[in-house]
């Protein structure tokens, strides 16, 4: 699953939640430090596990 990373508006804290993207979609991650709703996306790099090897 893939892990997105948040900022709170409220007090700044950036934290990280493990989640499908079905859930992405229609969910809104409290913050663990003020458990204030109002988060927005970091914008980050990823990257793709696979089995084969380079």
């Amino acid at each position: 699953m893939p892990t997105y990373v948040f900022r709170c508006v409220k007090c700044g804290e950036e934290f990280e939640r493990i989640m499908t993207v079905a859930e992405r979609e229609k969910a809104r991650p409290a913050c663990p430090a003020c458990r204030g709703r109002k988060v927005k996306p970091v914008l980050g790099g990823f990257f793709a596990k696979t089995s084969r090897k380079s």
